[in-house]
């Protein structure tokens, strides 16, 4: 390449000059010239520390790595005619694979004569779906190939929880009339603009009074009754 297009050490832009120009430009100030876009017409060169330029380079994508989600897919493996122990086995690692937020790959092995019921498979893994519909979801529906059944699994995203406005508290059932009274004095005295008159207080409904009972009457002695007769 006879020349290039050159950008300093300090980011501003020389021009097109010649390669030797450029070379002995890097040079002078004890820097390299890097090849920074090949396929521009001249190739763009720019003047830097190239060893703390690779450094710079490979600590941003180490960033970007540690920032970057991974994305882990597991595999569990079933067989058309499992028995309820080792479903509810192999639905627990389902469970707990789906918590941590990875992808399940679900396959159903077929052997034989069972390749002619592909349905039973089907419906073995959309039963596995259902059971475990609380925290996963399907994201590749029940596919054939070949001897194998396979259907993949993906973590439910959490819901952000929405904010319920706070709801009027219902005043008490249990005040008297003269509250309710002593309220509406005050709302229509702060309506006027005026303070409300004092009130007197509720008082207590009075009990109402026993009544009298009459003694029952004590029968005379015998002796007595033979006496006066």
């Amino acid at each position: 390449m006879p020349e290039v297009r050159l950008i300093g050490e300090d980011g501003n832009q020389i021009g097109v000059i010649k390669t030797d120009q450029a070379l002995k430009y890097a040079q002078e100030r004890d820097l390299d010239l890097v090849e920074v876009a090949p396929d521009s017409r001249p190739p763009v060169c720019r003047v830097l520390d190239y060893s703390k330029y690779k450094y710079e380079q490979e600590q941003k994508a180490k960033a970007a790595r540690r920032h970057q989600k991974q994305i882990t897919i597991r595999e569990i493996k079933l067989r058309p005619k499992i028995a309820q122990n080792d479903y509810e086995t192999k639905k627990g690692h389902v469970e707990r694979f789906l918590r941590a937020q990875d992808k399940v790959k679900i396959t159903i092995m077929f052997r034989g004569r069972e390749t002619t019921h592909p349905e039973r498979g089907e419906q073995l893994l959309m039963r596995l779906a259902s059971d475990v519909g609380e925290i996963g979801t399907i994201e590749q529906r029940p596919n054939l190939d070949g001897r194998n059944m396979t259907m993949v699994l993906g973590p439910v995203k959490p819901k952000e929880s929405a904010e319920h406005p706070e709801e009027p508290r219902a005043e008490p059932a249990t005040q008297g009339k003269g509250s309710r009274r002593n309220r509406a004095a005050a709302e229509a005295a702060a309506a006027r603009g005026t303070e409300p008159a004092e009130q007197p207080a509720d008082e207590p409904a009075e009990e109402p009074a026993e009544e009298p009972t009459q003694a029952e009457e004590e029968p005379e002695p015998e002796s007595e009754q033979r006496a006066s007769a």
